[in-house]
């Protein structure tokens, strides 16, 4: 059978799996194995020799499809190169187009094929959520959506989610505390005092006030901004009629703010609220897609991505992986504007089951619709511009320091530091910088448990020592460069890792000058007694200050992360009555520590085994420090 992951797919019935195995040793027999397919629609599987998944493909007719790969003459080079690499092909047939569609982009982001396009975003997109408690609170939200809260976007990133909250609190002063601030405040805060909240907190507004604030946001969401207008100017025009003149100046205050919102929108459109526009652009060997978002008539921002892989193909194979990977299993927006794409009824039906509404694919835009597509075409353009420069000139940092160092072949570097307070919850980094870049997705973290909170070196020693591991067994690439955040004793260390483990590269760390300043720095290179010294304005030196920055980064970041976990969960063991059982109950029932935090008095209570004493108590120790 076969040894690639078990896939995860959305089925309700039967499969029937058609699987062919050669041995590694054994010739690859096409003619036998395509005339043992069958005709009907499925996904294949490509391995070579070693078990590596090639490329990963659907198929209305699997026999049709598959064997088109070994009967013409006329493949691209690419194709040729993957279909001699050969020696192991499955099928997994499915009951339509549509359960391929989801199959085979389950088994693209698990397997990650070698000649698949692949759209690398490890983020999901975020979302403006209003929740449905008695008086909605507006956030930032990211994850599973729950059929409970109401939700906008997705948007391209934070930064655009926030800028609609201030836009709401603004406009319509809708509440952004969390629900446990909320419960237990006795006075309004200081966004009551800046006109950015109604103090529904406080009995400052009524239920119903509040409600028809919400759905007016809602409309403004949903770029209904002149239905807004025209009842807001009715409920004035009402209040003043009935002599209610201090209403009427309320809701005359809220319309002119909805009007000063309405004038400083960027992108506006009259006809279309919510859409995705997305063109392809490929320049001097790069290709680029760009995402527009646009929400409730505005622009909201846009995306650009950099699939790997796609170099040299056709305009639709790239727009059909990404459509795959960024909107299977996502809320797709009611409109999505491509150009010059055939279009695919199966997709189209399955966003629009998974949506809950009509999903339309325009592929041949005009009006403004043709504007957003050239204005998203630009977007990649200059986003290919600025990542020549930013190569050009890592290549220019790279070959200074290759020169600096000695190294003429040096292209895989890897950083480490170490990140702790007072020895509390220490976490060491490793960022890699590899092919002219830093490759975030190889970044690593260890958790390290030195003998003795704060030394520096035995957490050193024992990232290394991981890192290394990982290295002779096969399962990291072998590195050009190591360098260590630290003067001439982390030199040492990681001199005596690489002895232990025998391993040959070269060997640097970056340790403080003698000025002791940053972007001063020696680097020490073993079996040297003094540290060279570069200039701060040396490109090669610049490189290196980079990666280590990133490195010091990357090392905070998780170290916080640890830090703030071990202390939560801490404080749960220290709680007189909270035993590991119901500690366990507790996290499971919240999803984590932050969401127990997050938890009201009553919300605690529910949980099997929590008592509301003792629910009162765990939240005190949480929020007040007492047990």
């Amino acid at each position: 059978m076969s040894d690639c992951p078990a896939p995860d797919t959305p089925t309700t019935g039967n499969r029937q799996d058609a699987v062919q195995n050669t041995s590694s040793n054994a010739a690859f027999d096409a003619r036998a194995v395509v005339a043992s397919l069958p005709q009907e629609p499925g996904v294949y599987r490509m391995f070579s020799s070693t078990g590596q998944t090639l490329y990963v493909g659907k198929a209305l007719n699997l026999k049709k499809r598959v064997s088109s790969y070994f009967q013409k003459t006329d493949l691209p080079q690419r194709i040729r190169l993957m279909v001699s690499q050969i020696a192991r092909l499955e099928t997994t047939v499915t009951r339509s187009e549509a359960e391929a569609l989801l199959l085979e982009n389950n088994l693209i982001k698990s397997l990650a094929p070698r000649y698949n396009i692949l759209f690398r975003d490890d983020k999901s997109h975020p979302y403006l959520c209003l929740t449905s408690d008695p008086f909605p609170q507006i956030r930032l939200y990211r994850g599973t959506l729950n059929k409970k809260n109401r939700y906008f976007g997705p948007y391209p990133n934070a930064g655009a989610v926030r800028e609609g909250i201030a836009l709401l609190q603004k406009a319509f002063q809708l509440r952004t505390c969390e629900n446990t601030v909320f419960a237990h405040r006795s006075r309004p805060c200081m966004l009551y005092q800046i006109e950015r909240c109604t103090a529904p907190c406080v009995g400052y507004i009524s239920a119903d006030a509040y409600a028809a604030d919400v759905e007016a946001a809602t409309l403004f969401l949903q770029g209904k901004i002149n239905e807004i207008q025209e009842s807001l100017q009715k409920q004035m025009d009402e209040a003043a009629a009935q002599l209610a003149f201090e209403r009427a100046a309320v809701l005359r205050d809220k319309l002119q703010r909805v009007q000063q919102l309405r004038a400083q929108q960027f992108v506006e459109s009259s006809k279309t609220r919510d859409a995705d526009v997305i063109a392809v652009v490929a320049e001097q060997g790069i290709v680029a897609v760009n995402q527009v978002m646009i929400r409730g008539g505005r622009h909201v921002g846009d995306r650009t991505f950099f699939p790997a892989q796609a170099t040299e193909r056709r305009h639709k194979e790239i727009i059909d992986a990404f459509l795959a990977q960024h909107y299977l299993e996502k809320t797709a927006p009611p409109l999505l504007v491509l150009d010059g794409y055939a279009g695919n009824t199966a997709f189209t039906e399955l966003l629009s089951a998974q949506a809950g509404y009509k999903v339309a694919l325009i592929t041949r835009p005009v009006g403004e619709k043709r504007v957003w597509i050239r204005m998203a075409a630009h977007n990649a353009q200059l986003a290919i511009a600025q990542k020549l420069t930013q190569k050009a000139t890592l290549e220019t940092r790279l070959q200074s320091l290759r020169q600096a160092l000695s190294l003429p072949d040096l292209q895989r570097i890897e950083c480490f530091d170490v990140s702790h307070t007072m020895g509390e919850a220490t976490v060491a980094s490793c960022v890699v910088f590899d092919q002219g870049t830093l490759r975030n997705n190889e970044y690593r973290r260890f958790n390290v448990a030195p003998p003795v909170g704060g030394d520096d070196y035995a957490a050193m020693r024992e990232a290394l020592r991981r890192r290394a591991a990982r290295i002779v067994k096969g399962e990291s690439p072998t590195p050009d460069l190591w360098v260590i955040d630290g003067g001439k004793g982390q030199l040492g260390v990681a001199a005596q890792v690489l002895e232990d483990e025998g391993l040959n590269f070269a060997l640097i760390s970056l340790g403080k000058g003698p000025e002791r300043k940053v972007g001063d720095e020696d680097i020490w290179i073993p079996d040297q007694e003094q540290p060279l010294r570069l200039p701060p304005e040396h490109p090669g030196f610049q490189l290196l200050h980079q990666i280590r920055d990133e490195a010091h980064r990357f090392a905070i970041q998780g170290h916080r992360a640890r830090r703030a976990k071990t202390r939560l969960s801490s404080s749960l063991e220290e709680i007189a009555g909270i035993g590991d059982k119901r500690r366990r109950e507790l996290l499971n029932h919240f999803g984590g520590l932050k969401g127990v935090r997050a938890a009201s008095v009553d919300d605690l209570a529910r949980v099997s085994g929590i008592s509301r004493a003792l629910a009162q108590r765990i939240y005190a120790a949480l929020h007040e420090g007492i047990g």
